[in-house]
């Protein structure tokens, strides 16, 4: 069966995306981006010797020519530095894409939604392609649809947290509304081990944006393999339509012509 991501007429391989923060050493990060099977890689631009091509870079280890990068704002506290990383990348040639955060609280880390709106308009007015990092509010993700964001990131827990998909309910609803406007949803930050990354999945999401979970793992190469399952299987179940559930047992062999 036919089930390609296409997002801004741009075709995507695979719908697990990673990240490449908290590895011990880029060639760490390489080797787990490999056995991911990921397409798109999103890095932080405030990492990133752009213009220093003298010293080591995160991006001399993504071949620009497997992979998608996705430049993000990771670490930006307000809108103006959110837009200045976001137009350096693109002006450097990094990618039209930008993964944005407007960063609205240094301890839990959620989003600034006022100031994610207001910086999502201006970047998508400028052309960039807008995918924003937004809390699980389906107000909030009409809102950003409005913006022209090019598709919407509602976190499942806390960025780094590994606690899963904590409110399932709202993601549900989220996934509803953006259905009926063909809005591509993909679960960003959160999740902790491959049955989440399954279950983001099973619910419809589009794709799962992975770092923590791959980084932090004691094995991050085995964890980048088993995310990669896990969205397959998850998209897979998804796409098969499961059962419904029910409160008593059904015989799972027919009873009729028994003796």
């Amino acid at each position: 069966m036919e089930d390609k991501l296409i997002i801004r007429g741009i075709e995507f391989k695979s719908r697990l995306w990673v990240g490449t923060g908290k590895y011990k050493d880029f060639e760490e990060t390489k080797k787990a981006i490999e056995a991911s099977g990921a397409d798109v890689v999103t890095v932080a631009v405030r990492r990133l010797n752009i213009f220093d091509r003298n010293s080591e870079n995160r991006l001399d280890y993504i071949d620009p020519k497997k992979y998608k990068i996705l430049p993000n704002t990771a670490g930006c506290y307000n809108v103006e530095d959110a837009l200045r990383y976001s137009r350096l990348a693109r002006e450097a040639g990094v990618s039209e894409m930008i993964k944005l955060e407007v960063i609205g609280d240094e301890k839990t880390l959620f989003p600034d939604v006022c100031g994610l709106l207001k910086a999502t308009e201006i970047l998508a007015k400028e052309g960039s392609i807008v995918f924003p990092y937004t809390n699980d509010d389906p107000i909030i993700a009409k809102r950003l649809v409005d913006a022209g964001a090019a598709a919407v990131m509602p976190l499942g827990a806390p960025i780094g947290s590994g606690l899963g998909i904590r409110n399932p309910y709202n993601i549900k609803i989220i996934l509803e509304q953006m259905k009926g406007l063909n809005m591509p949803v993909l679960v960003d930050a959160g999740v902790g081990t491959a049955s989440d990354a399954a279950i983001a999945m099973e619910l419809g999401c589009d794709a799962v944006l992975i770092n923590t979970a791959i980084a932090g793992a004691r094995d991050p190469i085995a964890m980048a393999e088993a995310m990669k399952h896990a969205v397959t299987a998850g998209r897979l179940a998804y796409n098969s339509g499961r059962i419904q559930k029910k409160l008593y047992a059904t015989a799972s062999s027919p009873i009729e012509g028994m003796l």
